[in-house]
């Protein structure tokens, strides 16, 4: 398994960027002697690639260094690409940063030409924790062409909460600032019906003949989040949406999505690693 830094010049969000990979090292096996052989390219699959979203206040390291998500994924046999969302919700923002055109069409090309992905629908997944499991619900929703599935951990699924909906301009922080709010979803009365409306867009993808994304939901029974979870799964279900939906002990940290997200991966439609490899590899 690989842990790779990428920096590269974004020309969705006019930035360079860096994102962290985790990638399967499948070119190489240890034979009965020790030794690391080669893998012959013939016998080398693309791999199935989760793209990883982190929360408010982070960054494209959280998940690796908050989570288990790396030898999660080696044991998987999962490309587990993790990057930057700057507190933008992962939504095109009227300052000309685009996250959701990063997310939806600009990652996932970039990181298919640089690492041996899959480029089949049935091979691509998308998740994320709080801001982070908004971004994965709302930019499947607008691929669905791309993303198969999607786990929601947590989401900041906020548009109906009374901290956004009476949040004032001379708030402290950001959580509770209505320019803030609106920097990510538009003019807060406009915000419901747009692209960045997860209800909307469940209903347009679910009344379509297209494809529609499975979803993975979990919440802890003391998120402050718990009920606009509960509503979404609720919405998606009436939709026509397939969604496996769970409740634990927990609240909104990362104790809880270190547990939920190996759950998670459990319900992605993986191969797992018979003789995974990496540098900690010890005989």
């Amino acid at each position: 398994m690989a842990l790779v830094k990428v920096d590269f010049l974004s020309t969705s969000l006019m930035r360079t960027v860096t994102i962290n990979a985790v990638v399967p090292a499948d070119w190489a096996s240890i034979d009965s002697l020790g030794y690391a052989r080669s893998v012959p390219r013939d016998q080398q699959r693309p791999f199935k690639t989760l793209y990883l979203l982190h929360g408010v206040y982070g960054n494209y390291t959280d998940w690796v260094t908050r989570t288990r998500i790396q030898s999660l994924a080696e044991a998987r046999n999962l490309a587990v690409i993790m990057p930057s969302g700057e507190n933008g919700f992962y939504n095109d923002r009227a300052d000309g940063a685009r996250f959701g055109e990063f997310i939806g069409h600009e990652l996932v090309e970039f990181t298919r030409k640089l690492f041996r992905l899959s480029c089949e629908r049935k091979d691509t997944f998308i998740g994320g924790l709080s801001m982070g499991g908004y971004g994965a619900i709302v930019n499947a929703l607008r691929h669905p062409e791309t993303f198969s599935r999607v786990v929601a951990l947590s989401s900041g699924l906020t548009l109906n909460l009374k901290q956004v909906l009476e949040s004032t301009y001379d708030a402290p922080g950001i959580l509770g600032n209505r320019g803030f709010y609106e920097s990510v979803y538009g003019p807060l009365d406009k915000a419901r019906g747009s692209q960045n409306d997860y209800d909307a867009l469940a209903e347009r993808v679910g009344a379509s003949d297209g494809p529609r994304p499975s979803f993975y939901m979990a919440c802890g029974e003391d998120d402050d989040l718990l009920e606009p979870n509960r509503a979404y799964r609720d919405k998606l279900i009436g939709e026509g949406f397939e969604v496996d939906y769970h409740e634990g002990p927990g609240a909104h940290n990362w104790k809880f999505w270190d547990t939920w997200i190996e759950r998670s991966l459990d319900w992605l439609p993986l191969d797992g690693s018979d003789d995974p490899l990496s540098s900690g590899n010890v005989f």
